[in-house]
């Protein structure tokens, strides 16, 4: 059944999310107080939303998914927490990034994977139930990784609260997921209805979440702007390119290693965001690297996206590493 006009004017919205996240941003610089309102309970419901539209295209037989590609699978959760964590508290301490910033960044780092990373996997013409299951596996596997990984690598720098990022990524994370399974698989109908808009849903809380913490942050970031970006481009730089490599000295196939790539490189900078602004509220600029790294990773994959379109690989078998 062909998409109705308005299922397609929705879904091109949706693929403009780096265009929405530029414009909140940019305004936020210009007028905080366009996006400032939005914190607190708010931004924790905005993430809610975000991993809920992802559980309700979710299935059970998505996670048998994993079964049946576990090599595959393990390969793009293990560059998730491997690299991205490793990299960003080396660029922290390399470019002498201040105490709030460099937390945030690794914290960013330690997170799973994005959603976004699906939407991006669909338009390079990588493996998209491969990319499902991927972001799904990092995303149950960050209710312990983020707080451990966070507490080995900024734990030196700040205190960490590990149990408490536990439970708040539990909160954050499995609760909306699971619930948007449960009605994905109770209530059909009705999640027939909501899909279609959901994405875009998704794309305009990652806009005002970020738009609010660069607004309640603007002039901080305008003076480490430069720096501060450096850092993050670099970050999720280092994330895409690796994330490549790793899966070709494995031997998968060019579409593999294109989806490993993608996912290695976008974070859910959202709970990122979260988890900062929750549990190192006396450094408010902690949460800013969450918020420059959605827009950021937006942009570089979508260009990477765009390109690897154009470089649509023969699909060949795929070795068994």
């Amino acid at each position: 059944m062909r998409p109705s006009p308005t299922s397609l004017l929705l879904e091109r919205a949706a693929n403009a999310f780096p265009l929405w996240v530029a414009v909140a941003c940019g305004l936020a610089l210009i007028e905080p107080e366009l996006f400032s309102w939005f914190k607190g309970k708010l931004i924790v419901g905005g993430l809610a939303v975000i991993m809920l539209g992802m559980g309700m295209t979710l299935t059970p037989t998505d996670f048998l998914r994993v079964a049946s590609r576990p090599a595959a699978v393990a390969a793009g959760v293990v560059a998730q927490f491997l690299i991205m964590p490793t990299a960003g508290w080396a660029i922290g301490l390399g470019l002498g990034l201040p105490t709030p910033f460099a937390v945030g960044l690794i914290l960013v780092a330690c997170c799973p994977g994005g959603t976004a990373s699906n939407v991006v996997t669909f338009i390079a013409r990588a493996d998209i139930a491969l990319s499902v299951a991927m972001t799904t596996c990092s995303t149950l596997a960050a209710v312990i990784l983020t707080p451990l990984l966070t507490q080995l690598l900024a734990g030196q720098l700040v205190d960490v609260d590990s149990w408490g990022l536990f439970l708040s990524t539990l909160q954050v994370v499995i609760v909306p997921v699971a619930a948007g399974v449960f009605f994905n698989r109770f209530t059909p109908g009705v999640v027939a209805r909501v899909l279609p808009a959901a994405p875009l849903v998704s794309v305009l809380a990652i806009a005002l979440i970020c738009g609010s913490i660069i607004g309640q942050n603007a002039e901080a970031v305008r003076t480490a702007g430069l720096q501060l970006l450096a850092a993050i481009v670099l970050l999720h730089a280092t994330g895409f390119g690796v994330g490549y490599a790793f899966a070709w000295m494995l031997g998968y196939p060019t579409t593999t290693a294109r989806t490993i790539s993608i996912e290695t490189g976008m974070q859910n900078s959202g709970l990122g965001v979260v988890l900062a602004q929750k549990h190192f509220a006396a450094e408010p600029l902690t949460a800013v690297p969450g918020a420059i790294s959605a827009l950021t990773h937006s942009v570089i994959g979508s260009g990477l996206a765009t390109w690897w379109r154009q470089r649509h690989p023969a699909e060949e078998p795929s070795p068994k590493p």
